[in-house]
């Protein structure tokens, strides 16, 4: 629902939101805007893009944001291809401290996470997808809004329209984990609509590709378990967070990575 560009604001480069024109007279669309600027305005985090400003009384309305020159996780893994264990984990302890203390309340996507030029993750919020609050821990995606049939990070209980809670984040979490490791996608090459079909309707699977020798001890049952089917078998980001530091420590003890790694934390 809107188009990003590069400007600059008071001299300093910015990354900008544009509201697209066909938006101003359909009311769920003004509503989704303010709901991500209302967002965006109260968190101040290390793990979560500043906001700058915004325009809401005129129009093009838009929304101002810190300006990442690396761009997005999701294209710089197209461009990258399989990370290093060092660096798959240190976007996973970056990305998942941020959903700890749920700061913005969104689907997880590698299109919302940007790198900043000192290669730490920050969560944008781009394309917040508005919800409806069914309890203290349960939500459903509001009527009227759209889903992208194409996104391989969105859960099954997301994909078939039901209530669902803070467990999709785990599942979201564990297909960018997936994708960091193996360099592609669950499924790649099929299409992403495709890949989206046999993991949220057929509750199928990938294999994985790459030798264990080439990802950190006890990965892929974490994510195994993130991306399970039934949400109550994913683990929260809490037990996330003390699985991922416990193979840090595992790799750097036994000297998995010998001179290549660096803590996730430094």
């Amino acid at each position: 629902m809107g188009t990003y560009q590069v400007a600059k604001w008071n001299g300093t480069k910015v990354a900008v939101k544009i509201l697209d024109k066909d938006c101003y007279t359909d009311p769920e669309s003004i509503s989704a805007f303010k709901h991500e600027l209302t967002l965006l305005e109260k968190v101040r985090h290390p793990n979560v893009v500043q906001f700058v400003g915004a325009v809401t009384q005129n129009i093009p309305m838009m929304i101002v944001v810190e300006y990442h020159p690396r761009g997005d996780l999701g294209s710089y893994l197209q461009k990258k291809g399989r990370l290093s264990p060092s660096k798959t984990l240190r976007f996973a302890l970056d990305i998942a401290r941020h959903v700890r203390f749920e700061l913005l309340k969104m689907i997880l996507s590698a299109r919302n996470i940007m790198l900043d030029s000192g290669g730490q993750l920050k969560v944008a919020g781009f394309g917040l997808i508005k919800l409806s609050l069914i309890s203290v821990d349960k939500a459903k995606v509001a009527a009227g809004s759209s889903l992208d049939s194409s996104n391989v990070y969105m859960a099954p209980e997301v994909y078939r329209d039901e209530i669902f809670d803070r467990t999709v984040d785990a599942y979201s979490f564990g297909v960018m984990l997936y994708e960091m490791i193996e360099g592609a996608y669950p499924f790649y090459p099929k299409p992403l609509a495709e890949a989206v079909k046999l993991m949220g309707v057929e509750t199928k699977r990938p294999a994985f590709k790459v030798k264990s020798r080439h990802y950190p001890p006890d990965m892929k049952e974490l994510i195994d378990e993130c991306w399970h089917p039934e949400p109550v078998a994913r683990p929260t980001f809490s037990e996330i967070i003390v699985r991922l530091d416990r193979i840090v420590s595992h790799c750097s003890k036994h000297g998995w990575w010998k001179d290549t790694f660096k803590l996730p934390w430094k």
